[in-house]
């Protein structure tokens, strides 16, 4: 389909610079509470969409619309658009002929997910929870794309994610458990389910801790909160090329513990929204910043190389939607998540809390609000599980805090004391998006105050 509407549209706009791409989702979500399921959802969607550069001006369009009639309309529309467009003096050209990465092969069982597939996850962790009640979604999705340009280039991908987020609560407490997968079967209802309970009843009767900076261990959870800024406020070119951002390519910026990795290819992402094909990106390089994400349009600016992060949203520039911190090596735990106890998530986590003499388990961060990019000075609120750690021991459940914290000082080095083992990937409430994340000792975090004010 896409190679039909390049024809059409190189008639109507002989000379111009065009793109086109036709991309299918299929998206389905069941949804939970009260311990049963209330909503199953499902949209499957084919999107068309032509951009044109011609004499100067830039423009673009999209349409669900695809059959003959609907394409040609939109090439029309998308024609007489350019030739009213204001002039951009940023046009990138378009992207060359490249070939395809290679990309992680399509779990067939997660693109071909049923409601009985997303019912039957959801009983487990409903059955798990041992009759606290319980909320949370399933969420499965498939894409398969095609990109063409005028220029030659042509790419085509095929993706699949299953993801799962629920918590079981207790007497206005919550426990929460989340995973992300390309694989329909690495999502365990019955132990995410049992994770969310444990923590549940570990959070009853919380004291309040009075503000102040505490050692801190983040699980997981909360890592994914640290990596979705990092990725959108700190290694975004566009950030950067209008010095909004820290990072600076070459300078010794991270914690040396710390390295940061881009892996579309690795949950089968196989080319941007220019047509640029994706590639495994180290942006920290065991705390040295060596690489930040680029579009066609940013890398122009910058004279640099697309480094495939187009999404489309220009004014936000490129970012790194799949970005994993690099889990600790020789631990003992990374070949496996093996399940505890008590309100710590899993054994790699339980070695890091063992560790702290006096500090604070956060299970997750939300609410999360940016005051100053440049530091990346962030606020925002903890949330379904807050303990207090003395002498390596979980002893007290804790009331939710407000949090005042630069992400990037809390990186800094010296300020890792440990990263877990087992790196979980977390989804997004966007699906495209996934970080993968272990769980971080921190020496400071910046508790401003409780949760009620």
């Amino acid at each position: 389909m896409a190679e039909q509407v390049l024809e059409v549209a190189s008639a109507a706009a002989s000379g111009a610079d065009i793109e086109v791409a036709a991309d299918r989702t299929r998206l389905a979500l069941s949804r939970f509470a009260n311990s049963g399921i209330h909503q199953n959802v499902a949209d499957d969607t084919l999107t068309v969409r032509v951009r044109l550069h011609a004499a100067g001006r830039t423009a673009s369009g999209s349409s669900t619309l695809t059959n003959t009639d609907g394409l040609r309309a939109l090439v029309e529309r998308s024609v007489q658009a350019v030739g009213v467009a204001p002039v951009d003096p940023g046009w990138p050209g378009l992207a060359p002929v490249s070939p395809a990465p290679d990309v992680a092969p399509v779990d067939v069982a997660a693109g071909d997910a049923t409601p009985g597939d997303r019912a039957e996850r959801i009983r487990a962790f409903v059955d798990a929870a041992g009759g606290l009640e319980t909320a949370g979604y399933c969420r499965t999705s498939h894409w398969t794309g095609a990109f063409v340009n005028s220029a030659g280039q042509s790419i085509r991908g095929e993706s699949a994610e299953v993801g799962m987020d629920g918590i079981a609560r207790l007497a206005g407490t919550d426990g929460v458990a989340r995973k992300a997968s390309s694989r329909l079967a690495d999502i365990d209802g019955g132990v995410l389910g049992a994770r969310a309970a444990a923590k549940a009843h570990a959070a009853a009767d919380p004291v309040e801790l009075p503000p102040g900076r505490y050692e801190v261990v983040l699980e997981p959870t909360a890592v994914s909160d640290v990596l979705q800024n990092l990725a959108v406020y700190g290694f975004n070119g566009k950030m950067v090329a209008d010095g909004r951002s820290f990072a600076e390519v070459g300078a010794d910026q991270l914690d040396p513990s710390v390295t940061l990795v881009d892996d579309a290819p690795g949950v089968g992402s196989s080319h941007d929204l220019d047509g640029t094909p994706r590639q495994r990106l180290v942006l920290v390089d065991r705390g040295t910043t060596v690489a930040v994400a680029y579009d066609r349009r940013t890398a122009a600016e910058a004279g640099a190389e697309s480094t495939g992060h187009a999404t489309g949203m220009t004014s936000w520039g490129a970012f790194a939607a799949h970005l994993g911190l690099k889990p600790a090596a020789g631990t003992g735990h990374e070949d496996f998540a093996a399940e505890v106890d008590g309100p710590v998530a899993e054994a790699a986590t339980a070695a890091l809390v063992a560790n702290v003499e006096r500090g604070v388990l956060v299970t997750d961060l939300w609410y999360t609000r940016v005051l100053d990019t440049k530091s990346l000075a962030i606020t925002g609120l903890t949330r379904n599980g807050v303990w207090l750690i003395e002498d390596g021991e979980v002893t007290q459940p804790l009331s939710n805090f407000r949090f005042t914290q630069s992400y990037r000082d809390a990186l800094a080095p010296g300020a890792v004391l440990g990263i877990g083992g087992v790196a979980e990937p977390q989804p997004d409430s966007w699906v495209s998006a996934r970080w993968t994340a272990p769980a971080l000792h921190l020496a400071s975090w910046n508790f401003t105050g409780g949760a009620s004010g």
